[in-house]
């Protein structure tokens, strides 16, 4: 009886690792072992730092909107805390639009959180 190897199973698996390794420098890209590793730390990465984005993206926000309140006269926590008293349902990344795009509108919704 033949020797029966897995080697079309073997080898479409590490094609398969090579291929999402395309693209890493060094030998990360080219020897098995190492484009095991690097690609199950970027995968894991990946996952983890989907969820850094939605804080980092909020923390962006939030900085826009205090650089434009202070230029309005007001702090962002006061500012945050007029617009939930008088019900406006702005969230921060559509807030943070309106200040860089139209500073006019964004003077508006200033005052409103004033008053």
């Amino acid at each position: 009886m033949p020797r029966a190897t897995n080697a079309p199973a073997s080898r479409r698996r590490k094609k398969r690792i090579l291929e999402q390794a395309k693209g890493f420098r060094g030998s990360r890209s080219v020897c098995i072992r190492q484009a095991q590793q690097a690609v199950r730390h970027a995968m894991a990465n990946s996952t983890a730092h989907r969820r850094l984005k939605k804080r980092q993206f909020r923390s962006l926000w939030i900085a826009r909107l205090s650089a434009a309140c202070r230029q309005n006269g007001i702090s962002y926590s006061r500012f945050i805390e007029g617009l939930t008293k008088s019900n406006v349902l702005l969230n921060r990344k559509m807030l943070s639009e309106i200040a860089i795009h139209d500073p006019g509108g964004f003077a508006d919704i200033v005052e409103t959180a004033k008053s």
